[in-house]
């Protein structure tokens, strides 16, 4: 993927209310930590993730899509008339029809001519919204076009606890830790031809991988599967996802060095999914790329699924971590397993 009239013209975000610490979690799952022979803090020790946050009950995905896309239109000074292209990218989604993207049109007032619709690929759909609304911005369909998601966390953690405590051992332990580092929030991303943002941030282009093989790592639904329907329930193979996560990552980012023809010391700076502490180390050992060069969120915000890259993106610029003139890689990587990297000319 190579691009030329793409730019990146303004983030908007929001960060749910009410903040959950890991020692919280770990307090009401007491009953297991003691059965198991377990101290306090393991949460925290193996995760990195001291908060994580929740929505309000009852609140609405797409009230958070709306509030975010409104920030992100301000700040990139485009109308909703201007939107050519909207796209919903959460694995959270309101109904299974119609598309969550619909409510947020609603909400913001898109013109009528707008291609509106959702967009589910884990944790990538934020980035494949990028990916679609670049693509049309290049072929010149549109002008701009605008990526929302909104995750939220609460109702998964909480049921995951009600399983640990139902069945307390070390394989529903091991299975569902992950679950636990769940966060919510909302986020948008303006993209924009260079007309419409001539201060905004170039996308160059980027690359995608995949290992469908390992599909089953990481999974989150019903247990009938849709549309039998069941209690939705997250399992997760932490050691597989990270090793085989790791393996696909290394091919990604060469090939991401490799095709946009990047020098060794670049990308300048990085923001990648936001997983966890152990992820971040392994990935970044691997790619070679010093700690300093990466902003994280996931101490504080957990991992907010499709919301999490993008919302550290968003505060990145908004701290200044990053300086006009970086080469800035996205470095994404989701369940199924699939990987997609983006460079931008900050």
């Amino acid at each position: 993927m190579f691009y030329n009239k793409v730019r990146i013209a303004g983030f908007g975000y929001e960060l749910a209310p009410n903040v959950v610490t890991s020692e919280d979690l770990e307090h009401r799952l007491a009953p297991l930590y003691e059965k198991l022979h377990l101290q306090p803090g393991q949460l925290e020790a193996l995760t990195g993730i001291a908060e994580r946050r929740f929505w309000d009950v009852g609140f609405r995905l797409s009230e958070g899509a709306i509030i975010a896309g409104r920030k992100a239109l301000a700040a990139a000074q485009v109308t909703p008339q201007q939107v050519g292209m909207l796209i919903y990218g959460g694995v959270c989604r309101e109904n299974l029809e119609p598309a969550t993207a619909c409510a947020v049109a609603d909400g913001l007032g898109v013109a009528p001519g707008t291609q509106i619709y959702d967009v589910s690929n884990a944790c990538l759909g934020v980035l494949n919204g990028m990916v679609q609304v670049a693509n049309a911005i290049e072929l010149g369909q549109i002008r701009a076009g605008l990526v929302v998601s909104c995750e939220a966390a609460r109702e998964i953690v909480e049921s995951t606890i009600r399983r640990m405590l139902a069945a307390p051992d070390m394989t529903m332990f091991k299975d569902t830790i992950a679950t636990l580092t769940g966060g919510s929030g909302a986020v948008a991303v303006v993209l924009s031809d260079a007309d419409l943002a001539p201060e905004g941030h170039r996308l160059l282009g980027g690359v995608t991988r995949s290992a469908t093989q390992h599909h089953r790592l990481c999974t989150w639904g019903p247990t009938g599967g849709f549309p039998s329907g069941g209690p939705l329930v997250m399992k997760t193979d932490s050691v597989g996802v990270l090793q085989n996560g790791v393996t696909l990552g290394i091919e990604t980012f060469e090939a991401f060095r490799r095709e946009l023809s990047l020098p060794p010391d670049k990308p300048d700076k990085v923001v990648c999914h936001q997983v966890g502490a152990a992820h971040q180390r392994t990935i970044l050992e691997a790619f070679g790329i010093d700690e300093s060069r990466d902003f994280t969120t996931f101490r504080f915000l957990g991992n907010i699924g499709t919301v999490s890259l993008p919302i550290t993106a968003a505060i990145a610029d908004e701290r200044h971590f990053f300086e006009r003139g970086d080469l800035v890689g996205f470095l994404g990587i989701g369940s199924g397993l699939n990987c997609l990297m983006l460079a931008m000319d900050w």
